[in-house]
């Protein structure tokens, strides 16, 4: 080695007399350097084969991980931000009705099989942040029990991953503390989440695939034997259940499959042990544990998906009628394939899966104040029409009169370019559309469409629609050149204005009891205006005539759907969040997210600042080495000749590629984003420290400190007991535990952690003297400003305050903030008027004050029982005005037919007057 190579980047390790130091600090000789695909300085380190000794500390780690997670997990005694959800979902499982959720059901099913045993029925909705858990006897604690469980299972996965990379024991054991003591890992793992689940899986999957590298570096004596098949397969099931929780597992399954092309780069390379028939036995060693396992078990999570939930739910409207017809009482009977003219037939709209063409008894407020139609998810007999010809049949007498008109003779089949009449069943009006601007989406290419008419009126030239069919989108000959049920698409063309009966995921205010709104576009999109017949009656189709049903889909079908659904639906959530955070803030934890708040007393997601910004530090450090390692090997310097240097390149630099998979594409992603999407970057960061560290005292040679082994044992114990003591100064947020407000304050590091310490008392002795508010109730915060003008309503759930003899004084607050959190000075502002934009919160804080001038118990929107919307689950309707027109599936009409029934029998209890049409017979209404 000549003399600038044998610097090695400060001496990382030392060669004498051609012998190489091992990890395990042990000496061979060069000559023993292998010759085949296996690598330098690799021990086995099986973790089966663990000493005693580290059992019994895991042991005893495990039980600390324990108490810590499970310390009053009952508290808090209500419900707690996203458990309004996923507790949601446990309903509807038991229930069996069928939702729509942007995530994978692994986790949610565990989350359902634990509240089941404990003998949960159901019957609580969770809609409600703050809504008690004790009265209704809800087995929250066992549901709380599942992702604490697997909070504790993470730190005995990292020890035992640490381990398998070839760390000492007391570094695994400092991973371990530093998992156990992460305040944000705690406070995710005690509720009723999925983030617990994610990170445990991505940890099983970690710890698998690094004892599966172990094996396979040890070169051909290991390879295909027992351990290495048991953790190939190990790994391929842990990227099912991760995928399973989250999409965020294919980050992982991106992880594993990069490092999996190195492997087998690595053995095209080996000519001497690894033949062209042994190298296809690895690949499809490989392809079948890490690409069909897991496929296999993902699928099977949907198959039971599927098996529970077969009953109509609120989310089957984002589904295609196909699919809803596989739900109980969705499906249907086979009907006549013909559609002729006098018909009895419910039409669905083609492409927003909104529903059926519907109309009731009620009015529109404004434009014409005729009858509303609206497009209703739910089969009901608002949704029957009768297709009449433009004039009535001719009999021996003249016209024949009536609705039965069509019921004798030959039927007339309904074809291209047909003229028609709708004619309403319920209400004896025709569907009908003039030139006068909707009440909703008042754009001058929409028109009204409204019923018109009354019993024994002729109707008017408004009426009238001609039938366009859509052959491209039809299915069959048939149904290209006539009308026929499910098979035939066609568009219905007003011929009075040339408008196209459309619709559009816009839906109608309380007035159309949130139905989806129905115009009739001069210029709307296709898909929107396309329309199909789905029930179809008449007299003269007998038994024998041709029937027709929806095709089922199949398992694949279903769930393949599924998935497009869950990908559109999870791509549009780009809207604003109260607590979203972007992922340049993350490693440095700028800021939390409010989870909760009652009687004074908060949980706030923030991290162990210790920990978190150690961990961000190593990344840093590694990154740096690498950048320097690749310049020095481009100058010619001969570092990688150093097996302690391509050990340390290769074992953190394999940690450090997991941290960058599960971090980077967030930048890539315009939806909503918060902190604890970095969790599972974050654990890798973490091993990346403890790795970092155990080379820095154990490995490099040139650092003095191998031999000193009580520095290093020194060192753990030190970042130990401070990661400890910071831990419990942020526990109170972290448990929802009593807190004062110097106490808040002191730990108050960043201006953009914004959970507030003049919510807590000033004395802990204050708690007994308040009396606990019990119950929630219903408060809207100021709207969100975005610009100088667009205003949108933000409702959320507080909990009531307590009950005092106070004055109230109202003040209102302006803070404007960068995309990070930072707040702006009124200076910065203005010099930004006009250069950028920027979104303004406005935050309206309610303060009860006793007589001497001391706060009662009381918050902010965001602190006192807010949760959020959820942005995986909540969506709130599109505007009706200037807002592009998309395929609409993001949003059903409405969630329940049992909701929707009641607004309407509500109304039509209250009005007995009968409405009369707005113009008389025969004239073309405006």
């Amino acid at each position: 080695m000549d003399q600038k190579a044998s610097f090695s980047l400060q001496g990382m390790t030392k060669e004498h007399n051609n012998e190489v130091r091992l990890p395990n600090g042990n000496a061979r000789s060069a000559k023993s350097i292998p010759k085949d695909y296996s690598s330098d300085g690799v021990t086995d380190n099986d973790i089966f084969m663990l000493p005693a000794s580290d059992f019994q500390l895991l042991s005893l780690l495990t039980t600390i991980a324990a108490l810590v997670r499970l310390f009053r997990i009952y508290q808090p005694s209500s419900v707690v931000f996203d458990e309004v959800h996923f507790g949601g979902f446990a309903s509807k499982y038991i229930k069996g009705r069928f939702f729509m959720d942007v995530h994978p059901p692994l986790a949610k099913l565990l989350l359902t099989l634990a509240g089941w045993l404990a003998g949960f029925d159901g019957e609580f909705d969770f809609k409600e942040i703050g809504k008690d858990y004790v009265e209704p006897g809800v087995p929250y604690v066992a549901m709380r029990l599942l992702p604490a469980l697997m909070g504790v299972m993470t730190v005995p996965t990292i020890f035992l991953t640490l381990k398998a990379t070839g760390c000492r024991t007391m570094t695994a054991a400092m991973g371990a503390g530093l998992i156990i003591f992460e305040n944000g890992l705690l406070t995710q793992s005690r509720l009723i989440l999925l983030d617990s689940p994610l990170i445990i899986f991505t940890a099983f999957t970690a710890l698998a695939w690094t004892c599966f590298t172990n094996q396979h570096e040890q070169g051909p004596s290991k390879a295909f034997d027992a351990s290495w098949w048991f953790w190939l397969i190990a790994t391929g099931l842990g990227l099912g259940a991760t995928v399973s929780v989250k999409w965020v597992g294919l980050f992982t399954i991106a992880w594993v499959g990069s490092l999996t092309v190195v492997q087998l780069w690595v053995l095209l390379g080996d000519n001497l042990t690894v033949t062209p028939l042994i190298w296809f036995k690895h690949f499809l060693a490989r392809f079948f544990c890490l690409i069909v396992v897991p496929l296999m078990f993902y699928l099977g999570l949907f198959a039971i998906h599927f098996v529970c939930l077969v009953n109509p739910g609120e989310g089957d409207g984002f589904m295609s009628s196909e699919f809803q017809a596989t739900l109980n009482s969705k499906a249907m009977q086979d009907v006549p394939a013909d559609v002729v003219l006098g018909s009895r037939v419910s039409l669905r709209h083609h492409n927003t899966h909104g529903g059926y063409l519907h109309s009731h008894n009620h009015m529109y407020p404004t434009g014409s104040k005729q009858q509303q139609i609206t497009l209703y998810p739910h089969k009901d007999e608002n949704n029957m029409w009768l297709l009449e010809n433009q004039t009535q049949p001719e009999g021996p007498d003249g016209p024949i009169p009536g609705l039965n008109a069509w019921d004798t003779g030959e039927p007339t089949f309904i074809r291209d370019g047909t003229v028609l009449r709708l004619y309403h069943f319920v209400t004896d009006r025709r569907l009908h559309s003039h030139d006068v601007r909707p009440p909703v989406s008042e754009a001058d290419w929409q028109n009204e469409v409204s019923a018109y008419g009354y019993e024994g009126f002729e109707g008017d030239a408004n009426d009238l629609f001609r039938v366009e069919i859509v052959k491209a989108l039809s299915d069959g000959v048939a149904a290209k050149d006539r009308v026929r049920t499910i098979e035939t698409k066609f568009r219905l063309v007003h011929i009075m204005t040339g408008c196209a009966l459309f619709s559009h995921k816009v839906k109608l205010p309380d007035w159309g009891f949130d139905q989806q709104e129905v115009t009739c576009a001069k210029q709307g999109t296709l898909p929107n205006s396309i329309w199909y017949i789905e029930q179809n009656e008449h007299p003269l189709l007998g038994v024998d005539a041709e029937k027709v049903n929806y095709k089922n889909p199949g398992f694949l079908g279903k769930f393949w759907e599924l998935q497009k659904v869950m990908w559109t639906t999870n791509a549009g959530l780009v809207e604003s969040h109260a607590w979203d955070s972007r992922p340049p803030s993350w490693p440095v934890l700028r800021r939390g997210i409010n989870f909760w708040g009652k009687d004074r007393r908060h949980i706030y997601l923030i991290g162990n600042p210790i920990i978190w910004w150690s961990s961000t530090a190593a990344i840093a450090i590694y990154l740096a080495f690498k950048v320097l390692s690749v310049l020095r090997w481009q100058r010619g310097f001969k570092d990688y000749d150093s097996v302690i240097f391509k050990r340390f390149d290769y074992e953190i630099g394999t940690t450090v590629l997991g941290w960058a998979f599960h971090y980077f594409p967030f930048y890539l992603m315009q939806r909503q984003l918060f902190l604890h999407h970095y969790f599972p970057a974050l654990y890798f960061a973490i091993m990346t420290f403890c790795q970092v560290y155990d080379f820095a005292t154990n490995r490099i040679v040139a650092l003095g400190l191998r031999d000193r082994p009580v520095i290093g044992r020194t060192g753990i114990a030190a970042f130990l007991a401070v990661s400890i003591f910071v831990f419990t100064l942020y526990a109170p947020l972290s448990y929802g535990n009593r807190w004062t407000q110097s106490a808040c304050n002191k730990v108050k590091l960043l201006d953009t952690w914004d959970f507030d310490c003049s919510l807590f008392p000033t004395e802990l002795s204050h708690y007994s003297l308040e009396s606990p508010s019990a119950g929630s109730a219903a408060q809207t915060v100021a709207p969100v400003i975005t610009g100088d003008s667009d205003r949108k309503a933000q409702d959320v759930n507080v909990t009531p305050h307590p009950v005092a003899e106070p004055s109230i004084s109202r003040v209102e607050k302006v803070e404007y903030r960068d995309q990070d959190g930072n707040i702006l000075n009124e200076e910065q502002v203005k010099d930004l008027e006009g250069k950028v934009s920027f979104e303004t919160r406005y935050e309206t804080r309610t303060r009860v004050i006793d007589s001497n001038g001391n706060e009662i118990a009381d918050g902010p929107v965001g602190a006192e029982g807010f949760a959020p919307p959820h942005p995986d689950v909540d969506r709130l309707p599109e505007t009706a005005a200037d807002v592009p027109e998309d395929d609409g599936r993001d949003k059903p009409a409405t969630a329940s037919p049992d909701i929707d029934i009641g607004k309407e029998k509500s109304v039509e209890r209250g009005d007995n007057s009968k409405p009369r049409p707005a113009s008389e017979p025969q004239e073309a209404t405006s």
